[in-house]
């Protein structure tokens, strides 16, 4: 299965788990859950990590209601879940326009 359908399989079903840091930062952040689980059949990788220090994780850009966000998924297919390591509002000093290409310096 394909990154992409693998993390919107595991949203769907609830095969999640939200770390402590994710559980923190979204609410310094004010990004609530519900944008993360609407947003599903939006989401587009905008980058992979396959060597991440754990597990392969890629990027997500998701869109809900005009709130953009990204979301770091690390992909745990031996347990069936994913796991959200952070989620936050594409900075405009650091991402394009459309909040999915990097900037460049």
């Amino acid at each position: 299965m394909e990154n992409l359908d693998f993390i919107k399989s595991c949203i769907r079903r609830r095969k999640i788990f939200w770390t402590y840091h994710v559980n923190m930062r979204m609410a310094e952040r004010y990004i609530p859950r519900d944008i993360i689980l609407a947003s599903v059949d939006r989401y587009e990788i905008i980058e992979t990590y396959p060597d991440d220090k754990y597990l392969s994780s890629c990027l997500v850009y998701a869109c809900h209601e005009d709130m953009a966000v990204h979301i770091l998924f690390a992909l745990d297919r031996e347990t069936d879940t994913v796991r959200i390591i952070t989620a936050y509002k594409p900075f405009p000093d650091k991402w394009e326009d459309d909040g999915k290409t990097r900037s460049t310096p």
